[in-house]
């Protein structure tokens, strides 16, 4: 989700590492449970156990954001919540115009494709979001009226492999919402969500700010 092609593919990475053990833990039980409903504590410990596992690589990666390391305690999160796990259905984008420039934090642009809109409901309210082609990379980019208090005033994103859409459906997970590098080093340029994927409701889901955590 970055300008720098190396490092938004590291990051992609370090994300797949984070969820890795999900899926050696898991395998074997029915690919269609849903643990959110049918055993929310194990859902909640699933989540918690990532968090733990991407604070590490945070603390000790590479290509981790932080710069003061020594001092990093780790980041901050609303605390899980399963509602906010929901899942969508795809409307496809059908119109010819399926590029879109996404403005970055640095004034730069990328092109994306228009994939589609996931339409889902949270707390009985139909709300529905634009989702981002790049890469073979599903992205949904968004804000909602936590932006600038809880969490990071630029918005959040979720990030979904192209292969995980199926059946014009998607799970939207806010409790995987997680903030861009620019959050915790400006001289990473992140793209911005676009205008029509502000939310008008507070997402008390996924990654906060220090300051918004307090």
């Amino acid at each position: 989700m970055f300008k720098n092609k190396v490092i938004r593919w590291s990051t992609i990475l370090m994300l797949i590492a984070v969820l890795t053990y999900f899926f050696i833990e898991n395998f074997s039980k029915s690919q269609d449970q849903d643990l959110a409903s049918t055993n929310p504590e194990q859902y909640i410990a699933k989540i918690t156990k990532e968090r733990t596992a991407k604070d590490e690589l945070f603390r000790n990666g590479p290509d981790s954001p932080i710069t003061d390391k020594e001092n990093f305690h780790g980041l901050h999160y609303f605390k899980v919540n399963p509602e906010f796990r929901v899942k969508a259905n795809i409307t496809p984008y059908t119109k010819d115009d399926k590029e879109l420039v996404i403005r970055y934090t640095d004034s730069t642009s990328e092109k994306y494709e228009r994939y589609g809109y996931a339409n889902f409901t949270i707390n009985g309210k139909a709300h529905k979001l634009l989702l981002l082609k790049n890469e073979g990379v599903i992205s949904v980019l968004f804000k909602d009226e936590t932006n600038g208090q809880e969490t990071y005033g630029g918005g959040r994103y979720l990030d979904y492999p192209v292969s995980e859409i199926k059946n014009n459906t998607v799970v939207l997970d806010f409790n995987n919402a997680y903030n861009p590098y620019c959050a915790y080093q400006p001289t990473y340029a992140c793209p911005v969500p676009p205008s029509e994927n502000t939310l008008p409701i507070a997402i008390w889901a996924g990654e906060q700010t220090e300051d918004g955590s307090h």
